[in-house]
């Protein structure tokens, strides 16, 4: 049954993303980043606004959601070939059991730093409905952003919208 529920939602995750605004990013406006503080996978708690001044990527992810599967080891290789640049990229789990988000990193590890939303508070302060969703943050703390799902090809729009803002001035 429990195998069966995983499917379910996985199958459902899939679909969300297939049909809900998975085509091109929608623009987010140019509001200021809410700010929050997450437990961390690992260290202190992760506090948005430490990273002021850095182009922020903000991840919200699940590990029943197969597209995060896929999505996660490419946002690896974007956060080491960009760190350098003042880039940063924050994940942020929204399992209500951080076990479950354990479990899927020891699968699909990643050097990124991970925050635990638990409760979905920030997920619905960012107006998350679909996972994984992905918000860019500028320099100046504001949401510049929101792709929300994932499909294939969807790096490289990131990418581009990383460089962008690393051109722009903090």
């Amino acid at each position: 049954m429990k195998h069966t529920s995983r499917f379910i939602k996985a199958f459902a995750c899939s679909f969300v993303v297939a049909t809900l605004l998975a085509t091109a990013p929608a623009n987010a406006g140019d509001a200021a980043a809410p700010d929050f503080t997450l437990p961390a996978k690992s260290g202190p708690s992760i506090q948005l606004s430490q990273y002021k001044g850095k182009v922020v990527m903000l991840n919200f992810w699940a590990s029943w959601c197969v597209p995060c599967r896929t999505e996660m080891p490419l946002m690896d290789q974007i956060y080491k070939k960009m760190a350098p640049a003042g880039f940063v990229l924050l994940a942020v789990n929204v399992d209500p059991d951080s076990a479950d988000a354990l479990k899927f990193l020891s699968q699909v590890p990643v050097s990124f730093p991970i925050a635990y939303d638990r409760d979905n508070k920030v997920a619905k302060i960012y107006g998350v409905e679909t996972m994984p969703s992905t918000v860019f943050i500028d320099r100046k703390g504001h949401v510049r952003q929101l792709h929300r799902g994932y499909k294939p090809g969807a790096e490289n729009d990131y990418l581009a919208e990383i460089r962008t803002l690393i051109k722009e001035p903090g």
